[in-house]
């Protein structure tokens, strides 16, 4: 059978679906991932956040606790043992003073640049059977869907 027949045409909803299917079982294997190589020294939620501030510089603790999906109270006491580590650094907005300020300290970005690199090792570790073609087709969809996604992203 021939792709062009209808039978065999994939459409928009098809891929959707597959998406649906596809991307929370690569995000569980990175979570077990982080979670595994930081559970004597980091929760998920912290990875998150440091994740997060590294995306969002100077962001406020209502939007860590809103990408975590925390209450503001939870993401204050994540935000605290982050302080407390010297992963994070808080201050106070000079225009707004009650509004907190969090940036990433240098041992923060060092920590969360560790636990990407260590993940990616396992995802390559997971891909090694693949064939080159293979490679190339999964990295020409990633490049794909990064670019449908990444504008609504940031809007």
């Amino acid at each position: 059978m021939r792709l062009d027949q209808p039978s065999q045409r994939k459409t928009s909803q098809d891929c959707a679906a597959r998406l649906m299917e596809t991307i929370p079982l690569v995000m569980r294997v990175i979570r077990a991932d982080m979670r595994a190589q930081g559970a004597s020294t980091m929760s998920v939620p912290q990875f998150r956040a440091l994740a997060f501030l590294d995306r969002h510089p100077g962001a406020s603790l209502s939007e860590v606790a809103e990408h975590v999906g925390v209450t503001r109270a939870t993401a204050s006491a994540t935000i605290e043992r982050l302080v407390q580590r010297d992963f994070v650094h808080r201050s106070h907005d000079p225009q707004e003073r009650r509004r907190v300020v969090l940036s990433l300290t240098e041992a923060g970005q060092h920590h969360l640049q560790q636990a990407r690199e260590h993940t990616r090792t396992h995802i390559a570790y997971l891909l090694k059977n693949l064939t080159e073609e293979q490679i190339l087709l999964v990295e020409e969809g990633l490049t794909l869907l990064k670019q449908v996604f990444e504008p609504i992203s940031h809007s």
